[in-house]
């Protein structure tokens, strides 16, 4: 057993009244044992508690819980940070040819493990993550996550139109490759698998007909797209598809609309689409450094509250700018600033820890320290150059903290990152 002392703060409870429900511990123990969070609470307990652990100090530092990212393209981790473009046109100009070179079994496992680093050296222990049209670039990314016993929740992307013809599968194509990829990777390991039609306009009735038999039949995969991001996506929507309602009711039509179900983005939604995504216990995705990127429009938490709409924090690399949570709340925090609404930081650390964890129905294993959950946490050094001892004080609270390190931090905040009891990451002391 290892008992690392820390401050520590970590929501343990299943509402959502983060104000109320988040637990710290100025001067906190943590007790893992193997795999998995034995115990909790104030030092002096804990050390009393288990005189024999193996005591790691680290003082002066924060112990959280690994974060969560709820919509990314592991594919597009080398196509960030081009200049220019709109949702349609990043699409054509940067991801679609990006997506080609993953046909490469070789390209894909490479990628996969810049990937995967990327993740753990900003904190993040599970991402629900599109990879390509390609089979085995799903293969690659879980059995790269599976090498570290990561939580990973993915999907091959199903496209069979408007799409260039090297990325195109067809309706049968894509719901047999599917459902092998459920077969050989969900609930195996910590993997799980997500049905995932990259967005309606890329796939025919046919495909998305075929993923909704997949979801009828296996009933606790995910189910992750995009849904009204961008106002020429909705109007080409409308055309495609003229006989919905609205962008939700197309993936409504075939069965796609349910728990487990992350949509990404969200936007520009009507009434009665908030009333449906929260009537069948959806989630939306919220990616505000992309949405600001790619001039899309501002979310709208405050709809999403009214509606009791599970909204999970993502940072939508390669559109999104960074991989880093704390970064994107930041972003999120200057959003919902220009809609009158700030999202004030223990919301934000919620939106990536127990919310986004609640929200998966994974809460049992990641999103907090609870006793039994999965020792998925990091180690964040508050005060990391000369800005940040200045800024974030001695005595600061977690809420400062963790607003001074959004603002101002980045992966050098990031001192070590542990999934499933086994440190997977550590920064390089400077040179």
């Amino acid at each position: 057993m290892q008992l690392f002392r820390a401050s520590i703060a970590h929501f343990s409870t299943r509402t959502s009244e983060y104000n109320k429900d988040i637990t710290i511990y100025k001067d906190g123990g943590l007790v893992i044992d193997g795999k998995h969070i034995k115990d909790i609470g104030p030092y002096s307990e804990i050390a009393e508690r288990y005189p024999n652990a193996a005591i790691k100090d680290l003082t002066g530092k924060w112990v959280l819980p690994g974060l969560i990212d709820s919509h990314l393209h592991f594919p597009q981790t080398q196509s960030i940070a081009h200049y220019g473009e709109q949702l349609l046109s990043w699409l054509e100009n940067y991801t679609f040819p990006t997506e080609m070179q993953f046909a490469d079994n070789q390209h894909a496992e490479a990628i996969a493990k810049v990937f995967l680093q990327q993740l753990v050296k900003n904190g993040t222990t599970t991402g629900l993550v599109f990879t390509t049209v390609h089979k085995e670039s799903c293969d690659a990314l879980f059995r790269a996550a599976s090498e570290i016993d990561m939580a990973m929740i993915a999907g091959k992307v199903c496209m069979d139109r408007h799409c260039p013809s090297e990325l195109q599968d067809t309706a049968q194509s894509a719901q047999l490759d599917s459902a092998q990829l459920i077969e050989t990777w969900h609930n195996k390991g910590r993997n799980r698998y997500a049905l995932t039609p990259r967005f309606a306009p890329t796939s025919t009735d046919a495909q998305l007909a075929a993923m909704g038999e997949l979801a009828q039949q296996y009933k606790d995969v995910f189910i992750q797209t995009h849904l009204s991001e961008n106002l020429d996506e909705i109007a080409w929507v409308k055309r495609l598809f003229p006989n919905t309602n609205s962008y939700l009711d197309v993936y409504d039509k075939y069965n796609l609309v349910r728990e487990r179900a992350v949509f990404g983005h969200g936007i520009y939604l009507s009434p009665d689409e908030w009333t449906r995504l929260s009537e069948a216990n959806a989630t939306l995705a919220f990616c505000p450094t992309s949405n600001l990127f790619l001039g899309s429009g501002l979310f709208d938490m405050t709809s999403a509250k009214a509606n009791n709409v599970h909204v999970a924090l993502a940072t939508d690399v390669g559109a999104g700018t960074t991989f880093n949570m704390f970064n994107t709340y930041a972003d999120a925090y200057k959003v919902s600033q220009l809609r009158n609404a700030p999202i004030c930081p223990l919301e934000g650390f919620y939106l990536m820890t127990q919310g986004a964890a609640l929200a998966h129905r994974l809460d049992d294993e990641i999103g907090n320290l609870n006793p039994g959950s999965m020792a998925d946490f990091i180690v964040v050094e508050p005060r990391f150059d000369e800005l940040t001892s200045l800024r974030i004080k001695q005595d600061a609270t977690f809420d400062d903290v963790f607003f001074a390190l959004s603002i101002l931090g980045d992966d050098r905040a990031i001192e070590q990152t542990w999934i499933s009891g086994r440190c997977c990451y550590t920064k390089k002391s400077p040179q």
